[in-house]
């Protein structure tokens, strides 16, 4: 009797289970975005862009660059050319209403990534739950065949020879 067929290497089933994974994995990411864009309102999609470039550092970069322009330029020029002198009060104030207008965005973009992290953990859960089902399942079918071996033991030792 062969047993070619049935005894794999590692190295085939850890292909064959890394190439389900990621097959799994790509549909349920596609099926989560593909219902991302079902459920949310243009304005919740603009909420996330906003708070998507508010938190890189592009936006970092380019609002250090503006904050150090507007006091270099309000510093240096001829005061004639001073538009907020220090202490900066117009600056304080944009950076107030910056602040105060991103936060709304940014809370919105993060209550949505919440829905979908439970989502997505709510998915995890019934994997994980299907799979140990399918493991009791295996052991119970190890211990049968265990129970069988043993008899078939007894009756070999039975009938060998050497008893």
């Amino acid at each position: 009797m062969s047993l070619e067929g049935v005894i794999h290497t590692p190295d085939k089933d850890d292909r064959t289970v890394k190439r389900a994974v990621a097959a799994y994995d790509t549909h349920v990411v596609r099926h989560l975005d593909e219902e991302y864009t079902k459920t949310t309102r243009r304005g919740d999609r603009i909420a996330d862009h906003v708070s998507l470039f508010a938190g890189s550092w592009r936006f970092i970069i380019i609002f250090g660059v503006f904050l150090v322009v507007w006091i270099i330029w309000n510093i240096v020029t001829p005061k004639a050319l001073h538009f907020d002198p220090a202490p900066f009060i117009l600056l304080n104030l944009l950076l107030s209403f910056i602040a105060g207008f991103q936060a709304p965005f940014i809370m919105m973009s993060q209550n949505r990534a919440a829905e979908r992290s439970k989502m997505e953990s709510d998915i995890d859960y019934a994997i994980n739950f299907k799979a140990e089902l399918d493991l009791e399942e295996v052991k119970a079918h190890l211990k049968h065949i265990e129970a069988h071996m043993l008899e078939l033991r007894r009756v070999v030792d039975g009938n060998s020879p050497a008893s």
